[in-house]
C-alpha cells in the first residue's frame, strides 16, 4: 500500500455535484492506492501509521489531537513512468481487489476511534484541499 498523505486545513471530494467527504477543520487528507500484491494483514499497519502519524502541528497525530482523515482511494500511486510517455498500471490493484481493501484501513481507523470521511471508490471525484504548510509525506507499506 502507498499513501499521498498532505497536512491539510480543509478538504472534500465532489462527486457528481454533491459532497460526499469534507473535513473543515486541520487534518490530513490521505490519498490512498493499493498495490496488486497488497493482502488484507496490511489495513491493520496502514490504519495505524496514518492515525499516529505525527505530522500536524507541533510534530502531533491525528490519534492524540482527535484531527480528522479523509481518505481518497487513488490507483494511479502505482503508476509506472519510466518507460516512455503513457503510465502502466500493472502494479495497480484491480477495482474487486482494491476497494475492500481501502474500505478496511478505513474500518481499522474507525475502530481506532479516528474521525474518518471517504471519497466514493471508483467514482471520479473532485477532490479540493487547502494544504497547511505545504507539509506532505508519502507512506508505503
Amino acid at each position: 500500500m502507498r499513501a499521498v498523505v498532505a497536512r491539510v486545513t480543509e478538504a472534500s471530494v465532489v462527486v457528481e455535484g454533491e459532497t460526499v467527504g469534507e473535513i473543515a477543520e486541520p487534518g490530513l487528507l490521505v490519498l490512498l492506492g493499493v498495490h496488486v500484491g497488497d493482502t488484507a494483514d496490511l489495513a491493520p499497519l496502514m490504519a495505524r501509521k496514518l492515525h499516529e502519524l505525527r505530522v500536524l502541528r507541533d510534530e502531533q497525530s491525528c490519534a492524540t489531537t482527535g484531527a480528522p482523515l479523509l481518505v481518497v482511494s487513488q490507483f494511479t500511486l502505482y503508476g509506472e513512468t519510466r518507460k516512455g510517455r503513457r503510465p502502466s498500471w500493472t502494479a495497480a490493484a484491480r477495482p474487486g481487489h482494491a476497494g475492500p481493501l481501502v474500505d478496511a484501513v478505513v474500518s481499522e481507523l474507525r475502530n481506532r476511534g479516528a474521525r474518518v470521511q471517504t471519497g466514493r471508490f471508483g467514482a471520479v471525484m473532485s477532490v479540493r484541499s487547502v494544504n497547511d504548510g505545504p507539509f506532505t509525506v508519502l507512506v508505503e507499506l
